[in-house]
C-alpha cells in the first residue's frame, strides 16, 4: 500500500487540536486496511518526522433515517500518532 493511500485526511476537532498543541499527537483518518506499522511508515515518509507511538481505533458508522428509509454512515479508522519529543509539529494549514 502506498504511503499516500494510507493517510486520508487530518481529523480537525476540538479534542484533536488540544492533543496536537499539548501532547504532540496527530489525529488522522486512515485507510481501514492499514495496520499500525503501515501508519507509522506513512507518517514518517510523508511528513519526514519521527513517530514515537501509534494508536488506532475503528469508528463505527451511525444509524441515520430519512423518513421511512434508514441506513448507516460509513465506518472508518482513526489513528492517534504521537511524535517524538524532539520533532517539530506538523502544520495542516499555512497562511491562515
Amino acid at each position: 500500500m502506498n504511503a499516500y493511500d494510507v493517510i486520508r485526511r487530518p481529523v480537525i476537532t476540538e479534542k484533536a487540536t488540544v492533543m496536537k498543541e499539548g501532547d504532540h499527537t496527530l489525529c488522522l483518518e486512515v485507510d481501514r486496511r492499514a495496520t499500525v506499522l503501515d501508519i507509522r511508515r506513512a507518517v514518517e515518509t510523508v511528513f519526514k518526522v519521527k513517530v514515537a507511538d501509534v494508536r488506532v481505533l475503528n469508528v463505527r458508522g451511525k444509524k441515520k433515517r430519512m423518513g421511512r428509509y434508514q441506513g448507516t454512515t460509513a465506518t472508518w479508522k482513526k489513528a492517534y500518532v504521537k511524535l517524538a519529543a524532539d520533532q517539530q509539529m506538523i502544520e495542516y494549514f499555512e497562511g491562515v
